[in-house]
């Protein structure tokens, strides 16, 4: 589901020096033609560059060298194909490939958004890659595309076959966030796998997946710009301030989440619903109780008081993973959601392993049982 419509504040990122761009060759240049022939168009070349993106910093791309043009392109033959194009402020079609001069996209302005998106499709493809072995959201190796400038001052970020980010608007902050465009983009992956729904618990359990992994794959990348935490779209000002839209160790303090399942959570918002299932993770993950992850302070309470101890991150998201992709199904509920990751914790660690024992307590605690 696209982010929701906003409620207040904004904030700028800047971008760091220039470093030198190296291309890389990916084949043999052809030999020349024969006399008469029609010369043989010269094959782009993988390229890698640097850029200066809005809220990732400096960071490494993954780029293609077109001869035929002289310009580099944001096209990652790496990773599935992926291409960011610029809308132009339209709200339809694919706007144009971006491109650059020299492979050094740092020249600011509407660069750095398109620089932001790109790489933050490549955290997307490595995280799920490396802790998942999967290959794009289909899981084929094909990647869709990104696009930036999506119309005038649009307040929002939504997956289709191209991640689209909107241009924001004061006082909210930028979208070409890390966990904002994973989340997104990670609503492709339920889709074709459970194909969780979009109402009642199963929609909840949608819209927790996609944050779980936000947040994993923010923590996988270990951007300084920005470090991994459990709070979702921190710095848009979705929510008011500067603060996050959601968090996963207490979600009622964003002031519309439920810490815990009830029976008539299904007629709850999806966005708050999702609650419960965010703060099973993160107390799977980490456990209850105050700590000071990263710099931010977390302090996650249980339904009946009982401390739970978190079995690490690492472990957490490969449940996850496990149950989503071969248990869930479009109308799992919460409790068919316990059952699951029961059965992935006991597949991937044993029925005896305290991995397993932990998802049980994780779940009581926020009243899943």
């Amino acid at each position: 589901m696209p982010l929701p419509l906003p409620r207040s504040r904004r904030r700028a990122m800047t971008a760091g020096a220039f470093v030198a761009a190296v291309v890389l060759v990916s084949g043999l240049q052809s030999a020349p033609a024969s006399a008469g022939a029609r010369p043989t168009a010269a094959p782009t070349r993988h390229a890698v560059g640097v850029g200066c993106g809005t809220t990732v910093g400096k960071v490494t791309l993954d780029t293609t060298y077109n001869p035929g043009t002289g310009r580099y392109e944001l096209s990652d033959p790496t990773r599935g194909g992926h291409k960011t194009y610029d809308m132009h402020q339209s709200t339809s079609g694919t706007g144009s490939l971006v491109t650059d001069d020299d492979n050094v996209w740092c020249d600011g302005g509407r660069q750095s958004d398109a620089v932001a998106a790109h790489y933050i499709h490549s955290v997307f493809w490595d995280y799920f890659l490396s802790v998942h072995g999967r290959k794009g959201v289909f899981g084929d190796g094909r990647a869709g595309c990104s696009r930036v400038h999506h119309g005038v001052d649009v307040v929002n970020a939504f997956y289709g076959v191209c991640m689209t980010y909107g241009d924001s608007k004061a006082p909210y902050g930028p979208l070409t966030r890390i966990d904002v465009g994973v989340h997104e983009t990670s609503h492709g992956v339920t889709a074709a796998t459970a194909n969780l729904g979009f109402s009642g618990e199963s929609a909840a359990l949608n819209e927790a997946t996609s944050d779980m992994f936000a947040a994993a794959a923010e923590f996988h990348a270990a951007n300084p710009a920005d470090p991994g935490d459990y709070l979702i779209a921190e710095g848009t000002g979705l929510n008011g301030g500067d603060g996050p839209l959601r968090r996963m160790d207490r979600p009622s303090r964003d002031g519309h989440s439920k810490d815990y399942w009830s029976s008539d959570i299904g007629q709850t918002d999806p966005r708050y619903a999702a609650g419960p299932a965010n703060h099973f993770f993160y107390l799977l993950a980490e456990g209850s109780g105050p700590k000071v992850i990263n710099g931010v302070s977390y302090d996650s309470p249980t339904y009946d008081g009982t401390p739970v101890t978190g079995i690490g991150r690492t472990a957490a998201e490969k449940i996850w993973f496990k149950a989503l992709t071969q248990r869930m199904t479009s109308n799992t509920n919460y409790h068919a959601a316990r059952s699951a990751t029961l059965w992935a914790a006991g597949e991937l660690y044993g029925t005896a392993s305290p991995q397993y024992h932990a998802t049980g307590r994780a779940w009581a605690a926020v009243n899943v049982t």
